[in-house]
């Protein structure tokens, strides 16, 4: 049987007596009902997990007996760095949730010209907060041991400078030379994938990526909405390149 992963931010080491932060223990003892004794796995993003049992269970409170830990080989060897025009509310969520269950490697999102969600202050924390908690969810479930990160979002100038150092740097457009069956690389060297805004990417944005060294790659000839196209590039360069065979 397929035992509960919960995430915690805690250092973790095999043999320790632990008090869950709040939001785990109530997802163990509220939502899942489970009881003192039951087993459950236990993850901080360090790539092990953490076999544990319940050993005090409360209305608030959990405590859990950590036993031993083993490896989880579960990332791509394909790194996907996906910069992500923020999307509206769920859309945004999907593409978090998805992506990550994708094996993408880091997500920055970004103010793109056309972009039609603006956050600011302790608006744009409390979506960052939730963003970080959407992608955990997503790892959770799909036995992911790392968590990849999601930064701040950035103006799209920011935000490109902010990337890592690669020369394979991809936007979608169906109308472009280069196509998925034509892209040549080695899988250990890091991709970065630019999906636009709702609206589109405007004309001052594309001068934006093109003097950042991105190069429009065609996906097939239809155009695809914001929260499609990531998930689509993600899945057909981990059908070519990574570990969806």
């Amino acid at each position: 049987m397929r035992l509960t992963r919960v995430h915690v931010e805690v250092p973790l080491v095999a043999g320790q007596s632990l008090d869950l932060p709040e939001g785990p223990a109530g997802h163990l003892a509220r939502v899942l009902r489970l009881g003192v004794g039951d087993a459950c796995i236990v993850f901080n993003g360090d790539g092990h997990d953490y076999h544990a049992r319940l050993a005090e269970v409360g209305k608030r409170h959990v405590r859990v007996e950590i036993g031993g830990c083993v490896a989880v080989d579960k990332e791509s060897p394909l790194r996907v760095v996906l910069l992500q025009s923020v999307a509206r509310g769920e859309k945004m969520d999907l593409v978090l949730q998805k992506a990550t269950e994708l094996g993408v490697d880091a997500v920055q999102p970004a103010w793109s010209q056309r972009s039609e969600v603006r956050l600011e202050g302790a608006r744009a924390d409390k979506r960052l907060a939730h963003w970080r908690s959407v992608v955990v969810s997503a790892c959770e479930q799909s036995g992911r041991a790392w968590v990849p990160a999601v930064e701040a979002p950035l103006p799209l100038p920011a935000a490109l400078a902010a990337l890592p150092a690669t020369p394979l740097r991809l936007t979608l457009d169906p109308d472009a030379a280069l196509s998925l069956g034509q892209l040549q690389f080695e899988p250990a060297q890091p991709v970065v994938v630019a999906i636009g805004p709702e609206g589109g990417w405007s004309p001052q944005d594309l001068e934006q990526l093109r003097e950042a060294g991105f190069t429009g790659m065609r996906l097939g000839p239809r155009v695809l909405r914001t929260e499609t196209a990531g998930l689509a590039v993600l899945s057909a360069l981990q059908a070519r390149f990574g570990d969806l065979a």
